[in-house]
């Protein structure tokens, strides 16, 4: 018996090789689903079954991808009313994969369909040695129920009674495998550790210890992270059975003059992906900044529009294809091109460039101290309540998009974040707004902490 583990960072997520004798499964699949193949055929394994525990918000599944290229059976959700070829589970299902028995759950609560599947060994006992609960517990939370308008106070309800009842009614030492771990928007304070067991969040899951069930419910309806736009979307392109990636645009170099064409259309956005610093010396006008050091696919999700078209300015065309695969993450699929040569060959070519001045601590401190600036905190309310500098009003990064008439366009304003990332994606917002004068405190909040400055 063998389980493996694939976490992406960023979005967080895990997903899962489980098998025995001579076949496995995959449990919630990412859709770049060549690792898992690659994983099973070195350990000498079929892949027979994927296992989807819920409709996942945060990112598209591979389940498609990986069904077409295995010949794998679809596990999905009864609830889920999925449109795409699968055998519906729900509570009592039973199936085998090798000598080990799995069993459905449904535990609800994050999701309205969601379910956990409980694995036992037969070769060693009769008692679940694991479970795969998907978003319904986490290491140190549990799945947020908020992110279906006017159903949070049911789903709280019932994922109260499915962990109380059906959870935490397995043994101790029977360990948990989630779909998530820290950084992840699916909860709120997730541990880093990836994996545990019932008996250590039976005793150390915060959420978990709280037993009476309007304070739980009360604790995961009010002051809860904001939800990113493509949670709104990702849930049903899952059901309806997302695009394969093989029939996606393959992304390709363009010389200037052919990406300035495409960049001029109106279904068509231009997104740079380098670090902060190069696209505040020069940068098209107009274009979006993600940098693809920060939490490139939530943010990329959280702002780009799905319905257009995207090019990219990258360093590298290798930078441009691990773009590609963390867009489609969170179903951006319509990258149709990178930018040759970058910068360089567009200024080369004679076309204008923008600029976003970075500022070093000194600088950000010195303009705060002679007020002339608006410094704007793009963090979350919970990250501003725990530090910001004095003054400083908060308005996430995100939130730019409809909040930039809170400020007024012909007054300088400095952009502040923890580091320098998403405070450089609202300096693009703005500058793509009218916004003549905007600066980025390059390093954040922690580089201004670290020069001494209170």
């Amino acid at each position: 018996m063998v389980v493996q583990q694939f976490f992406i960072p960023g979005i967080a997520h895990s997903s899962y090789l489980i098998g025995a004798e001579q076949t496995c499964a995959i449990v919630d699949p990412a859709r770049d689903v060549g690792r898992y193949i690659d994983a099973a055929s070195d350990l000498g394994l079929a892949i027979t079954h994927i296992l989807e525990t819920h409709l996942h918000a945060d990112f598209v599944s591979g389940h498609l991808d990986l069904a077409e290229a295995t010949g794998a059976r679809i596990y999905a959700p009864k609830a889920g009313a999925c449109a795409f070829a699968h055998e519906p589970v729900a509570e009592g299902a039973q199936f085998s994969i090798g000598g080990i028995r799995m069993d459905v759950l449904d535990t609800p609560g994050h999701t309205p369909e969601g379910v956990t599947y409980v694995a036992t060994d037969l070769s060693r006992g009769n008692e679940p040695f694991a479970i795969f609960p998907g978003d319904t517990l986490f290491v140190g939370d549990v799945g947020r129920p908020d992110l279906f308008p006017g159903r949070a106070q049911e789903l709280a309800a019932h994922l109260h009674e499915n962990l109380h009842t059906k959870i935490l009614a397995l043994p101790d030492h029977c360990m948990v495998f989630p779909a998530h771990g820290a950084g992840s928007l699916c909860g709120r304070s997730m541990g880093s550790m990836r994996f545990s067991t019932i008996g250590y969040e039976r005793r150390y899951n915060t959420p978990l210890t709280i037993a009476d069930r309007e304070e739980f419910i009360h604790s995961l309806t009010e002051d809860m992270p904001p939800a990113p736009d493509h949670f709104a979307r990702c849930s049903e392109i899952n059901r309806q059975g997302p695009a394969q990636v093989s029939t996606l645009p393959v992304i390709r170099g363009m010389k200037p003059a052919e990406f300035r064409r495409h960049a001029e259309q109106d279904d068509t956005i231009v997104v740079s992906i380098r670090n902060y610093a190069t696209f505040g010396g020069q940068h098209i006008p107009g274009s979006y900044h993600i940098d693809l050091a920060g939490n490139f696919s939530t943010f990329a999700g959280w702002v780009l529009p799905p319905d257009k078209d995207i090019l990219l300015v990258t360093d590298s065309p290798a930078q441009a294809r691990e773009a590609v695969t963390m867009l489609r993450r969170v179903g951006l699929d319509r990258t149709i091109g990178y930018l040759e040569g970058g910068t360089h060959a567009w200024v080369m070519a004679g076309y204008p460039t923008d600029h976003v001045h970075q500022l070093s601590p000194e600088e950000t401190h010195a303009m705060i101290l002679e007020g002339r600036a608006t410094l704007v905190d793009v963090r979350t309310p919970e990250e501003y309540a725990e530090d910001h500098v004095e003054g400083a009003i908060n308005i996430m990064a995100m939130d730019l998009r409809t909040r930039y008439t809170d400020l007024a366009p012909d007054q300088p304003v400095i952009m502040m974040c923890r580091t320098g990332h998403r405070s450089s994606l609202a300096c693009s917002i703005l500058k793509q707004k009218g916004f003549s004068e905007v600066y980025n405190a390059a390093g954040g909040i922690t580089g201004y902490r670290a020069a001494g400055y209170s």
